[in-house]
């Protein structure tokens, strides 16, 4: 499995840079994971991405976007103004999580 360095630490990623390892993600890595892909995180990003992880938790998958606007009760299309182009496999990156089933 793939390590890379990040903010000065190293963690596991598959070969599309999504963690592998989910206990390496904490928030100062997802400041920097959003910033990789020209996010700045806001509370509304971060409420997204905590529902995501417990989500993860929970089901043992990543949310897709439908879910993802269900759970967190925020919008699709706020979910692109927040995440855009491509929001489920960005809030995934973000959030420290697998990619989605389903996105290319």
């Amino acid at each position: 499995m793939p390590v890379t360095t990040v903010a000065g630490h190293e963690i596991h990623v598959d070969d599309e840079g999504f963690l592998t390892d989910l206990t390496e993600w904490d928030d100062a890595l997802a400041t920097t994971l959003a910033a990789q892909i020209g996010l700045t995180l806001t509370d509304e990003h971060r409420a997204v991405l905590t529902f995501l992880r417990d989500d993860y938790t929970e089901h043992g998958e990543t949310a897709t976007l439908r879910r993802a606007s269900a759970g967190s009760g925020v919008p699709v299309k706020d979910l692109f103004r927040l995440f855009p182009q491509k929001p489920a496999k960005k809030m995934a990156y973000v959030a420290g999580l697998p990619k989605p089933v389903g996105c290319v």
